[in-house]
């Protein structure tokens, strides 16, 4: 399959993981362009292929082309090196520059991974118009595009591993490559971290998640509370996703002891802490309902529609883009969040449908929580993804052809 000149080529991977922020996006910008290639290195999901299928998208799976198939290749076995070193090197007595070595393979295996994508897209669509990497890894910018061979944008969605020197002396090596790319970071703040660390790359702000209009529906509330037996009357909160190291569920810990109003509280997501969630059941004033695992959308949104808010509680300084917030702008949820990023506090302010709590303070939280048991929040209306920055899938696809343009522009030739 050769795809026309000017086609949007979408390269997701992480497209094997069910539900989450990156196969809605993949979907609703295929949805928004007909005839938009689809690169999944690593596979990707029965529900995302179906989906694409009636987006009229060509999908590739793997890689196509010799040297893309061997990038692919040694990127897997760095993978798996890298999952072996992490579990024999996770003892603090090792030295923390061998505890890292596992963590700076991973970013190496991204590297060719994303390379091999690229490589696969000249071939199966030459002349693509956009290139977009979906989920870029935040480090080798230009150790993808000098291996890809192919100018194209990125999305880094945050920084989380530092190069140690020998990754930094690969990416002086493919310096040139820089010019190749536009990181497209979805905060100011993570957009902040990449400028510092690679001058050489061009950046922009642009928020990762599109509203794709499909809100919540009164049918769908009635029917989110009657899933989880949850009386129209009774407040009820959820707690979304996977309790990652950014999450302060300790504070959240701590507030639920503090209740003295009943709320029904719905936990999904992987990893969780049986010990927090057996600890949080015996609780005198808090109703648990659990639903553990990567969720599809269809009950993903069942679990939204039941809540009278979604929680979202994050340490102090987290500024990457949170996908439970802008579910909850989308969705039409009302929210509580914590004032971790001081750029979503402003904009969240003076929004009636959400409140804001001091990031690690249980006592704050629990003040919070009592008050929706008193009073609901408004529902967030049509224009709150906007509040958020978040655009329309037509939207995103015009901006990220607009922003393909320029960096052709600059000359991207090899």
């Amino acid at each position: 399959m050769s795809d026309a000149p000017g086609a949007m080529v979408l390269i997701e991977p992480y497209a094997y993981r069910l539900g989450g922020h990156h196969q809605r996006t993949l979907l609703a910008l295929a949805q928004a362009r007909p005839g938009t290639v689809v690169i999944a290195p690593n596979g990707i999901t029965r529900q995302a292929v179906a989906a694409l299928r009636e987006a009229k998208a060509h999908l590739i799976t793997g890689a196509a082309g010799r040297r893309a198939r061997l990038l692919l290749w040694v990127a897997g076995l760095l993978a798996r090196l890298s999952w072996a070193g992490q579990r024999v090197f996770r003892s603090g007595r090792w030295p923390r520059a061998v505890r890292r070595c596992p963590h700076q393979i991973t970013l190496v295996a991204r590297c060719l991974v994303e390379a091999a994508a690229l490589r696969t897209a000249r071939l199966r669509s030459p002349g693509a118009g956009v290139v977009v990497i979906l989920s870029a890894s935040e480090a080798l910018h230009g150790g993808a595009a000098v291996l890809g061979g192919l100018a194209h944008l990125r999305f880094v969605h945050e920084r989380v591993t530092t190069e140690d020197a020998p990754l930094r002396l690969l990416g002086r090596l493919a310096r040139r490559g820089e010019k190749q790319v536009i990181a497209l970071c979805p905060t100011v703040a993570v957009r902040e971290q990449v400028a510092q660390v690679f001058p050489g790359v061009a950046s922009e702000v642009r928020a990762f998640a599109v509203d794709d209009g499909l809100r919540l529906t009164e049918g769908e509330r009635e029917g989110g509370r009657a899933a989880f037996s949850i009386p129209s009357a009774e407040a009820a909160v959820c707690l979304v996703g996977g309790w990652w190291p950014h999450k302060d569920i300790d504070v959240i810990d701590a507030a639920l002891g503090r209740l003295e109003e009943p709320l029904h509280l719905i936990v999904t997501g992987r990893p969780l802490d049986d010990t927090v969630l057996a600890r949080w059941q015996s609780l005198p004033n808090v109703h648990l309902h659990t639903e553990p695992g990567p969720l599809s959308e269809p009950v993903l949104r069942l679990v939204y529609a039941a809540a009278d808010a979604a929680l979202v509680a994050r340490h102090p300084g987290v500024g990457k883009e949170s996908g439970l917030v802008m579910d909850a702008a989308r969705y039409g949820v009302p929210l509580i969040v914590s004032d971790h990023d001081p750029d979503l506090t402003a904009r969240l302010r003076d929004e009636p449908w959400a409140r804001i709590f001091s990031a690690g303070d249980p006592a704050s939280l629990a003040s919070h929580l009592e008050d929706l048991v008193r009073q609901p929040l408004d529902l967030p209306g049509p224009g709150a993804p906007k509040v958020l920055e978040m655009w329309g899938a037509a939207e995103q696809a015009g901006f990220l052809a607009t922003a393909a343009r320029s960096l052709h522009g600059k000359g991207s030739g090899w």
